[in-house]
């Protein structure tokens, strides 16, 4: 198939790229780098069947230039609150005109589309497991309704898009995602706390650190978005690990893992910051056949191993 991946220079997008093309597939990726590693993009170009294309996805692309498409991935969006939060009105226009302009393009082809939503739809959820169900608890004018509200109606244009133009269309709400191919700076906490502890420096938690998390290492996310994208099933599903553990935990596993001290700083909590996060994981089991598999301690080690060789490199 030829398959077009928006934000395939991106931590989730390249690796999803990565996997399309062993798979046997040709991949388009359109990226504007603004948060996306050009390195990634020299990676996967030394894959037959590769290529790039540099544009932000808020302008109308070229179907002559793109080509013939079987499907479409939407991924660009930056994830990370220190990213998308610099600039909110971009945010929200990557979100909604964005995810509009790759809905026509898909249209154009008769390809199928899968927007990547996110588990922050949920908000400040006052439910756990958080279902497919859930309506959430959202600050619509809070520091992360650019980003929350922004994935929200891309979720309702994705719908509308089905219902009024019968698009072929699927949603996928990610939960934190991590493994190598993350960047340094990212302001994500496992990145933060993996190379604070390699360059030997104090953890930083935001709040008292027993606000929870559900990490999924990204090849089962990867996994999990292409067995979607595979299905029938045009409503959303959860994507991620059902595993909650707090902050305070992390930091005392990722230090085991590293083999490192652990000395935390309490840092004033973040607006907004989420306390609860876990997935109600029934129906991507039931639907998909799919689930994470890869343990967390596992996950952190392949994580530390990339930014300790990323680490070496930069000092190089």
């Amino acid at each position: 198939m030829r398959i077009l991946v928006a934000g395939g220079a991106g931590f989730i997008g390249a690796t999803l790229c990565k996997q399309l093309l062993l798979r046997g597939h040709t991949v388009v990726c359109v990226d504007s780098l603004q948060t996306g590693s050009a390195l990634a993009i020299d990676r996967l170009r030394k894959f037959g069947g590769f290529s790039f294309i540099r544009q932000d996805i808020v302008q109308i692309l070229d179907i002559g230039a793109v080509g013939t498409l079987d499907q479409v991935y939407n991924l660009a969006c930056p994830a990370s609150p220190r990213h998308y939060q610099k600039d909110p009105i971009k945010t929200i226009e990557t979100n909604v005109i964005g995810t509009r302009n790759l809905l026509d393009l898909a249209l154009q082809n008769g390809a199928r589309f899968l927007l990547a939503s996110t588990s922050e739809i949920y908000g400040s959820p006052e439910r756990k497991p958080q279902r497919e169900d859930y309506w959430g608890n959202v600050n619509t004018t809070g520091p992360r309704a650019c980003y929350d509200e922004g994935k929200r109606c891309a979720e309702a244009l994705v719908t509308a898009y089905r219902s009024q133009h019968q698009a072929d269309t699927r949603i996928a709400r990610i939960f934190n995602t991590y493994g190598p191919g993350m960047q340094r700076d990212d302001g994500r906490v496992i990145s933060n706390f993996v190379t604070c502890l390699l360059d030997e420096k104090k953890i930083e938690i935001y709040g008292d650190g027993n606000q929870t998390r559900s990490f999924c290492y990204v090849d089962d996310m990867v996994d999990g978005l292409i067995a979607l994208m595979a299905s029938d099933c045009a409503t959303p599903v959860n994507l991620g690990s059902d595993h909650e553990v707090s902050i305070m935990e992390l930091a005392c596993i990722v230090g085991r893992v590293i083999g490192k001290s652990v000395v935390i700083t309490h840092c004033p909590a973040l607006i907004d910051d989420p306390r609860e996060r876990r997935p109600d994981l029934e129906k991507c089991r039931r639907v998909l056949g799919w689930q994470a598999i890869t343990p967390l301690e596992l996950g952190l080690r392949k994580t530390a191993a990339f930014f300790a060789k990323t680490q070496q490199a930069h000092v190089v």
